[in-house]
């Protein structure tokens, strides 16, 4: 073990908390100003507020400047892999489908569950968004399903808003439940009640989340219909918005509480779709809702404006090709064999052998001398390089290559060119990996946190916010609660208050920040070629942002009281 050179104090500015907290917000500050107000693009916002980050750290935390390096290595490098590593795999297996057209199939078959662009848009951003997230993550779903949305003829700033917003609800069980994995693993250690000791597992804090971004479901296929065709929208198809996020929320309710956490989106997604494909056998719209847009490429050209949309008599599409039971099946295949390629790699004996070396490599990152401000070593880096979810995408795509008749060549060319589209979202989320890295190790993150938390009852509508703080800075649920789950277990028990419940809010109310978090505006950006106007798309989503965090307090809040029949009981 490395002798310890730097602790961090979170009382560091004059020995105040408040101080302290008040000066670790710069940073923050500094990206959202950036991004919001002045709306800088997202890579050069996010390496300014790393050099903020670098200067309250080094100044103001009294961090020393090689520790400082340190940890933004080692957070620029968690941002590449495993963060982006999903993300350039997902995008190259779509860069595929589309060279060889069945991305258009797929589209085409999307497309013949309704051709009203509302319903679609449930559709794609909430259900198969879902299921993407459910199996992989890491701003994959945001990637996938906006670039989906743009090829069935949304404007690419629309298609990048429906995708954000719908990233949420199945955020807390994404990438097969890693989120809620972690919240059990950093919570558990920080309870000091032995009598409390099953209300740390996986499965009851799976379940208490489970209680929570239910209610968030039922109301994101509304909050999407009404981004894409206002109230008229919300008149019209409320019903197929009610119908999908009931069918989710009870669904993600029932797979977290009894059958399994890490299946729960996938179970949630595919209930959900069904729900809808069946009502729409017997059910349509008055009048059916398209949008064209001028100028808007497939790939998203950033130059276009939005004609005014015009409703359409029902059965009026557009779809003139038909494709054979072959080519949709094709379509279809990378998913299919992704979501086969994920599945063998959660059989318990095979996620046993791939912990081990030569599949796994665990080891501290180069030139730590540091350790915690409760004095623990920092955590290992985690080298899983076969069963990282970029490299199981990566087999899937060597799979699928001969399924959809792509060349060797043509494959190895839509790879480089995948980096070509990414590379400012790659920038993007190393620089603000790097800097939760650098505001987590020098104590900024947990002044800001410990300052929350002194609120004492009040706790119970602050603890969301953390979550949301955390996701927000990070791109993580994952990262969020392992930055404030044992703060929310050591406050909520100060406080009185269940410690397992406010560690699951700080899950839950952590979806509520993926939409503003400056990676997943880089890669819905980058997706929909829009990249250099992050801001413009982050002005659209953080109201959404903001209204459904309310609503997450108010019913965290009334979870501590009067709606605690809600919560399912331990053990």
């Amino acid at each position: 073990m490395l002798l310890a050179t730097y602790q961090p104090d979170i009382r560091s500015i004059n020995d105040s908390l408040t101080a302290s907290a008040l000066i670790a917000a710069l940073p923050l500050a500094t990206l959202f100003f950036l991004l919001g107000v002045l709306r800088i693009t997202a890579w050069i916002s996010g390496l300014a507020a790393l050099a903020v980050a670098w200067v309250v750290a080094i100044g103001g935390f009294d961090m020393p400047v090689d520790q400082a390096a340190a940890v933004s290595t080692w957070g620029a490098a968690f941002g590449f892999f495993p963060i982006m590593w999903i993300v350039i795999s997902a995008i190259w297996v779509y860069n595929m489908t589309v060279e060889t057209g069945h991305f258009d199939v797929l589209r085409r078959s999307f497309a013949t569950i309704s051709d009203d662009m509302r319903i679609q848009a449930i559709v794609i951003a909430f259900c198969f968004g879902a299921l993407m997230e459910a199996l992989a993550g890491f701003g994959t779903p945001v990637a996938i399903s906006a670039v989906m949305l743009i090829a069935l003829g949304f404007p690419p700033m629309k298609a990048a808003v429906l995708a954000l917003v719908a990233n949420t609800a199945p955020v807390a069980f994404g990438a097969l439940a890693t989120p809620v994995v972690t919240l059990s693993k950093v919570t558990a250690p920080a309870n000091s009640d032995p009598a409390l000791a099953d209300h740390f597992t996986e499965d009851h804090l799976g379940a208490l989340v489970g209680h929570q971004t239910p209610v968030l479901a039922v109301f994101v296929p509304l909050v999407l219909v009404a981004i894409v065709d206002g109230q008229r929208g919300v008149r019209q198809c409320w019903l197929p918005a009610v119908v999908g996020g009931l069918a989710f929320a009870v669904a993600q309710w029932l797979t977290s509480t009894y059958f399994s956490v890490q299946l729960t989106d996938v179970v949630a997604a595919l209930v959900s779709a069904l729900a809808i494909v069946i009502l729409l056998r017997v059910w349509r719209p008055a009048e059916t809702f398209s949008e064209l847009a001028d100028g808007d490429e497939p790939t998203g050209g950033s130059g276009g404006s939005a004609r005014a949309a015009k409703p359409a008599p029902t059965g009026g599409g557009t779809i003139t090709l038909e494709d054979t039971r072959v080519e949709v099946a094709r379509a279809y295949a990378p998913y299919l064999v992704i979501i086969a390629i994920f599945s063998i790699f959660q059989i318990d004996g095979v996620k046993k052998e791939m912990a081990k070396e030569p599949w796994t490599y665990l080891f501290q990152w180069p030139g730590l001398d540091l350790v915690t401000a409760s004095g623990k070593p920092p955590a290992d880096f985690t080298l899983n390089w076969l069963a990282a979810a970029g490299t199981l995408t990566i087999i899937a795509g060597l799979i699928t290559m001969p399924i959809i008749g792509i060349k060797p060549g043509a494959a190895l060319r839509a790879y480089g060119k995948t980096y070509q589209q990414l590379w400012r979202a790659i920038v993007t989320v190393m620089a603000v990996l790097a800097l939760a890295y650098v505001m987590n190790n020098s104590g900024q993150t947990g002044a800001l946190g410990n300052w929350l938390a002194d609120t004492g009852d009040a706790f119970a509508v602050i603890s969301p916010i953390l979550g949301w703080l955390g996701v927000a800075v990070t791109g993580s649920d994952t990262s969020s609660n392992s930055l404030f789950g044992a703060l929310q277990v050591t406050a909520g028990q100060g406080a009185g208050l269940d410690p397992a419940l406010m560690a699951a809010s700080n899950s839950s109310g952590g979806v509520l920040g993926k939409m503003i978090s400056p990676q997943n505006l880089a890669i819905a950006a980058g997706a929909v070629g829009l990249t250099g106007r992050e801001g413009d798309i982050f002005r659209k989503v953080v109201g959404w942002s903001l209204v459904l965090l309310a609503g997450m307090c108010l019913l965290v809040f009334l979870q501590t009281n009067v709606l605690e029949w809600m919560l399912p009981e331990a053990g």
